[in-house]
């Protein structure tokens, strides 16, 4: 008898081990159609917001009113992550509505930290419009990239993180390929200028440079007063965005007030003004969830390929010219993105956030509500 069951202990062993490595091989499967299927979403969400900001920018008839579609964005991902939030609470209203309370009035001092950062990304996410309005959509795309540099200095200054020597070295060639895309357009700027009605190079360049320092800043304070906050990412992008509407309509106000009031607050809104409020609102909540699966060098990689897309489309769509300077500057800028994005050796990779608190809070623990587990053996888990 005892010989039997050491028997069927045998054969189980085996059978137990081969389904082990079946599901293993299933997840990693699973895990790098995911990846893929991140790098794309990231890729497109990179590319299109900007394109298509600068397509309705540029097209002729009535303008809408920039500060409107900040708001508007603002208030549909607010409305969209309590939306989120009654789901996981699996339509309990009581229980949400306790949640809000706690979250935002009970805990006032956790919201109340989150007005500084609040402030600034409305203020890039106005400055990102006037910017793309005046700049090409593959110049903007490119010297956006300077956010890396910003971040990195302002997380050594204010977070005493440190970097490695590729890093460092990254951020050298990212400022000279920014540098020298700089140089190649301030020479063909008159051209471009010809082209664009309404369009100042200068004030479209001074637009992307404060929106750099401040998204590099609004990230790194972000991340220094919420460390070991429990909230989630939702609840995180509501207490974001009830700030972010506020000003937003405070901003809208000041700037635009008396053309609202005439004109009113949909003025010259399109169908395809809708796509970019929707992508604007949306995209960063998507990217969120998406990045729960994308290590930093796929998020580096995605970065890179979007600056790419851009460029090729621009060529395109507006006619943009590409030469040689800027094919050597953007060269510099891509593969700086890339080397940044690659780990420390023999460290954990420390990841640098560069975007905002939907990017960097995107494994969020409350997402697992809604995507199955990324975690396999085998698989290196990106930071």
């Amino acid at each position: 008898m005892k010989m039997m069951m050491m028997a069927a202990a045998g054969n189980e062993s085996p059978n137990k081990s081969t389904e082990d490595k079946t599901s293993s091989r299933r997840q990693n499967e699973v895990n790098k159609k995911l990846k893929y299927i991140s790098l794309a979403i990231l890729v497109i969400q990179n590319a299109s917001l900007i394109l298509s900001i600068r397509y309705v920018r540029t097209l002729p008839g009535d303008r809408f009113f920039t500060t409107s579609a900040v708001v508007m964005a603002e208030v549909l991902k607010v409305s969209t992550c309590l939306v989120i939030i009654v789901i996981q609470k699996r339509g309990n209203v009581k229980t949400f509505v306790w949640l809000l309370y706690d979250s935002i009035f009970i805990q006032y001092s956790d919201t109340l930290k989150l007005a500084v950062p609040s402030l600034i990304y409305t203020l890039q996410n106005n400055l990102q419009y006037v910017a793309i309005s005046n700049l090409p959509a593959a110049t903007f795309q490119v010297t956006y990239q300077l956010k890396i540099l910003t971040t990195a200095l302002f997380s050594v200054l204010m977070l005493r993180k440190s970097l490695s020597k590729i890093q460092w070295i990254s951020l050298v060639l990212l400022f000279a390929g920014v540098a020298i895309v700089q140089v190649d357009q301030e020479s063909g700027k008159q051209k471009e200028a010809l082209t664009g009605i309404n369009q100042n190079y200068f004030k479209g360049l001074v637009s992307v440079i404060v929106s750099c320092l401040s998204s590099g800043f609004a990230g790194v304070y972000f991340e220094k007063i919420l460390k070991g906050s429990s909230a989630s990412v939702w609840m995180r992008n509501i207490q974001l965005g009830i700030f972010g509407t506020l000003l937003g309509l405070l901003g809208m106000w000041w700037n635009d007030g008396a053309a609202i009031a005439d004109k009113g607050f949909l003025f010259g809104y399109t169908p395809l003004v809708w796509v970019v409020i929707f992508n604007q609102a949306f995209g960063g909540l998507l990217v969120a969830v998406v990045v729960k699966y994308a290590d930093n060098i796929l998020k580096g990689f995605a970065t890179s390929f979007s600056i790419i897309v851009s460029t090729i489309t621009s060529v395109y769509l507006f006619g943009f010219h590409v030469d040689l300077i800027f094919t050597l500057g953007a060269g510099l800028v891509i593969g700086a993105v890339y080397m940044y994005s690659l780990p420390k050796p023999n460290t954990s990779t420390s990841s640098t956030s560069t975007s905002s608190p939907s990017h960097s809070n995107g494994r969020d623990s409350e997402l697992d509500a809604f995507l199955p587990n990324p975690k396999a053996p085998g698989k290196k888990k990106g930071n």
